[in-house]
């Protein structure tokens, strides 16, 4: 049984902690110790120790992947569907150009949490919230912004200050 994540406590600490969260990730930017890869990606594991997605799948019902041709591509053939209907079913194009769901949450997340195409789900999902990705400070407007969906993109915010000892060791 997975134990149910309160994501309205962590979107308030979020918010709370944004200016402080970008100050460090700006400073983290100019005086990145040279083995922060490593650090953030035994962060990401030790995070992902502690929350669960399948309790909380926020990002599943709120956020939407932009479908590169490739996912489409994929997920259309997974279906047995042409290009076309997929999309006509499933997709339509924002304001920035993007393709995106018609309507949230997925259509593909099961009441249980689960995704229903998970083996071939779209890069943007497999990679979500980028926690593991080497250069963390490269995508700092994205974190700041996964912060305010994901309880773990914000533990990991939260570890990573602590783990680096922001600010004693940057100034």
């Amino acid at each position: 049984m997975t134990q149910e994540i309160d994501l309205e406590k962590y979107h308030q600490l979020a918010l709370q902690k944004q200016k402080e969260h970008r100050k460090f990730l700006a400073t983290l930017k100019k005086k990145a110790p040279k083995n922060l890869d490593k650090i953030a990606l035994e962060i990401h594991d030790e995070v992902f120790q502690e929350i669960d997605c399948l309790a909380c799948a926020n990002c599943c019902k709120t956020l939407g992947p932009n479908f590169k041709e490739a996912d489409i591509t994929r997920i259309a053939k997974y279906f047995k569907m042409k290009l076309p209907a997929f999309e006509a079913e499933f997709l339509q194009v924002d304001e920035d150009g993007d393709k995106v769901f018609k309507a949230m949450p997925c259509p593909f997340l099961g009441g249980d949490n689960l995704c229903s195409i998970y083996d071939v789900r779209p890069k943007a999902c497999r990679e979500f919230p980028h926690t593991d990705r080497k250069k963390i400070y490269q995508i700092n407007h994205l974190t700041i912004k996964n912060t305010l969906t994901c309880p773990a993109a914000y533990l990991f915010v939260e570890k990573l200050k602590e783990r680096l000892e922001w600010p004693i060791h940057f100034y």
